[in-house]
């Protein structure tokens, strides 16, 4: 009996021992760095690296350039567009690659800003936490808007064509009509990232098959169904400015608007960090996402608009406003010549029109949901007003149903001047690129100069090469802002002012002042809860 009983103890403690290795083998490597990091696991975390690249492929989304194609044509004509995406690709990758070695160390659903807090360390971690998260919440809730406007744009198009065209007393949607069209989208995006986001990555599945087949057939039959297509000389070359339409005389100013595309097709992949506390083994998956998406976007996006251009059949009638989609949206007129021109028939220009659209309902709905983790990550940390209604999940679906609402409901506010003023996308998308990309910058910056010791490297690490990407990738980022709050159009007037300027100055302003005045006092970034035994992040 004496020997007995230490040697049922022994067993105890052995079953015990086997019992924590076991967990700890079930642990999720992504679960162990958010726990290491002092968070603990409240969302499901669910999603493989199938659904997570999804959400961020659909956040790029291979069409979305397609309000901008007229614009950027008519600055300087069709090889600025199209070298220009090469150039911005190129840059793209530094700021992929950079954000990726990030995402590796710190899986986290406030990425970006919980990425500023720590990598700027304790002193100047705060502010930068601050900075950092309210360009987000800029960038992705204005994005919301940008993707309802480009939607709402694409649908006011399909119906036209399918009433009967601008010439054959087709209906174009007034400035109300369109913006019920706009508040419905929102709408919808808002009820489905209400249910679990399982929902909403099997959706994105299914724009990754849509746009990638509807991105082929575009790309394919556009230049077999042209009667028509422009030479390699006139693509490549071809350079002509429109000062006539823009008032934009100076060919360098031209060629930097023309390129404007370009950039704003090239982000977005950062949706893959704001999931990865739904995201399986997220320390891997997330990088492989972020990565993966640019290179998806960049081959695709570059044929989709070679395609165009090669199909272009007569230039200066796609701005005709008489022509027959009203001169609006100029691939759609270039759809129209190439099926009109072959089959005497608009129906392939209503189905390319029709996947486009889709590839902007998917985009929409990845946009919300990043917006909405943002916000809730935020809350969390108590850094916005109400931070305890904007923090409650759904309590069966464990999503962030009112940060949600917030984001819907922002979004919808800064599209009712569509009734009056008819630049508003022009500033919606500006804010939204500058707040979007801006928001990279402050950890890529912490990235580059922060010593190198107090950095935990992930899966996937830099090493010595970190520095110049960061460099490359920083000053890339700030240029990119700073074109967006250029001029489009002059003269300038109230009908042509870049409004994105004003509006970004009166925000970042109100955002500095909250930061002085009171939230310094109280806003510490990131706000842990568990207790870390060594503090070593």
């Amino acid at each position: 009996m004496t020997n007995s009983q230490p040697q049922a103890r022994q067993m105890d403690t052995g079953e015990k021992n086997l019992d924590r290795k076991v967990h700890t083998l079930e642990v999720d490597s992504g679960e162990k760095r958010l726990n290491e990091l002092g968070y603990t696991q409240e969302l499901r975390r669910e999603m493989s690296l199938l659904k997570i690249f999804g959400i961020t492929f659909s956040s790029m989304a291979l069409f979305i350039g397609t309000t901008l194609y007229g614009s950027s044509i008519l600055y300087a004509g069709p090889a600025p567009m199209i070298w220009g995406w090469v150039v911005v690709t190129f840059f793209t990758w530094f700021i992929g690659i950079a954000m990726a070695e990030i995402c590796s160390s710190f899986p986290t659903a406030g990425s970006l800003y919980f990425w500023a807090a720590h990598l700027a360390g304790p002193r100047w971690g705060p502010f930068a936490s601050w900075c950092c998260a309210w360009l987000e919440v800029i960038g992705l809730v204005s994005g919301i808007g940008a993707q309802a406007y480009s939607g709402s744009q694409t649908l006011q198009i399909i119906i036209l064509l399918c009433t009967g065209t601008n010439k054959g007393g087709g209906y174009f949607a007034p400035p109300w009509v369109f913006l019920c069209m706009y508040i419905a989208l929102t709408i919808t995006w808002a009820v489905l990232n209400i249910f679990a986001l399982q929902v909403v990555a099997f959706l994105d599945i299914i724009s990754i098959c849509w746009q990638v087949i509807g991105g082929l057939v575009v790309v394919i039959m556009l230049p077999l169904v042209a009667p028509h297509t422009q030479s390699a000389s006139y693509v490549f070359t071809h350079f002509k400015t429109s000062p006539e339409l823009t008032g934009i005389s100076s060919t360098p100013y031209a060629v930097i608007l023309s390129v404007l595309l370009s950039h704003y097709c090239l982000y977005g992949y950062d949706t893959a960090a704001h999931l990865t506390e739904e995201t399986k083994g997220a320390d891997k998956n997330g990088p492989i996402a972020i990565l993966s998406s640019i290179g998806v976007i960049t081959i695709f996006g570059g044929a989709y608009y070679l395609a165009l251009t090669f199909c272009i059949q007569d230039l200066n009638y796609l701005y005709d406003p008489t022509n027959e989609t009203a001169g609006a949206l100029i691939p759609a007129q270039i759809f129209y010549d190439a099926f009109q021109g072959r089959f005497h028939h608009s129906g392939g220009a209503i189905v390319f029109l029709f996947i486009i659209w889709g590839s902007y309902f998917f985009c929409g709905l990845s946009v919300t949901a990043s917006a909405a983790r943002v916000v809730y990550a935020l809350s969390r940390d108590g850094g916005i007003p109400f931070s305890s209604i904007w923090r409650l999940l759904h309590p069966k679906y464990k999503v962030p149903k009112n940060a949600v609402w917030l984001c819907a409901a922002i979004a919808i506010v800064l599209g009712l001047p569509l009734l009056k003023v008819n630049v508003v996308f022009t500033a919606i998308l500006s804010i939204n690129t500058v707040g979007w990309i801006g928001s990279y910058a402050v950890p890529i910056f912490a990235r580059l100069v922060m010593d190198e010791k107090n950095f935990k490297p992930g899966p996937f690490f830099l090493g010595r090469t970190r520095r110049p990407i960061c460099l490359v990738a920083f000053l890339w980022i700030c240029y990119t802002c700073s074109v967006f709050l250029l001029p489009t159009f002059y003269p300038i007037n109230w009908n042509s002012v870049n409004y994105a300027p004003i509006a970004l100055v009166v925000c970042l302003t109100l955002i500095m002042l909250w930061w002085v005045l009171d939230a310094r006092k109280w806003f510490k970034g990131p706000v842990r809860n568990i207790k870390l035994q060594n503090g070593n992040v």
